[in-house]
């Protein structure tokens, strides 16, 4: 089966990007990730992709007049590359709806929380403050409202005693550097499908690990 053509938008230092790259370098991987582009061009991120051999771009939203034009000029870079699939990881730009529509169902994001919890920025912060004894990490598909969209996985991170932001936060990235590479193969491989705005997993009868599906 053909690798599916994907590109990673960044902002910065794009620890989950190379979480992608390093699962993708495995051949029977069904994603190849062929293009980084970034808003900024000191994000170091960037240096993650060129040091892996992947062709980097960057598109400045402060050259443009306004989101539909930057997005504009985004979405003919990805189509010119021939990208099926968009991931986003840490791309600190909201996208316009049109984007997102154009890129239905093809366009992916990673968020900090179990969402639909603790959508928006500060999501450590607010966790702790709530007092949950769980939080985590939600790979999803990408809908025009922020954080929402049908949720492909999500990775389970408890709270302990103690915890402060910095602690929290680490864990969390611990475990979206697994989320992110599983999330990204059950949709290039085709197993992960929206129906009815939710997500269906071929062979996904029950969760494992700290996954709430199961791994390949």
């Amino acid at each position: 089966m053909a690798r599916k053509p994907v590109a990673v938008l960044i902002s910065g230092r794009g620890s989950n990007l190379q979480a992608l790259i390093d699962a993708a370098r495995e051949p029977s991987y069904p994603a190849e990730i062929c293009r980084v582009i970034s808003n900024v061009w000191d994000a170091a991120g960037l240096k993650r992709a060129e040091a892996a051999g992947i062709a980097t771009s960057v598109v400045d939203h402060r050259a443009f007049a306004n989101r539909a034009a930057f997005d504009a000029a985004l979405d003919q870079a990805l189509r010119a590359d021939g990208i099926e699939i968009v991931c986003l990881a840490g791309f600190m730009r909201l996208l316009t709806a049109d984007f997102v529509e154009g890129w239905r169902d093809r366009l992916i994001n990673i968020h900090p929380s179990l969402l639909p919890a603790f959508p928006g920025l500060d999501t450590h912060a607010r966790a702790l403050a709530a007092g949950v004894r769980f939080t985590g990490c939600t790979v999803h598909f990408v809908r025009p409202v922020m954080d929402e969209g049908p949720i492909i996985t999500q990775a389970a991170v408890p709270v302990l005693p103690g915890d402060d932001e910095p602690h929290l936060a680490a864990r969390v990235l611990a475990a979206e550097h697994r989320a992110y590479p599983l999330a990204l193969q059950l949709v290039a491989s085709g197993r992960a499908r929206v129906v009815r705005d939710r997500v269906e997993i071929d062979g996904a009868d029950t969760p494992a690990g700290p996954f709430f599906n199961p791994l390949p």
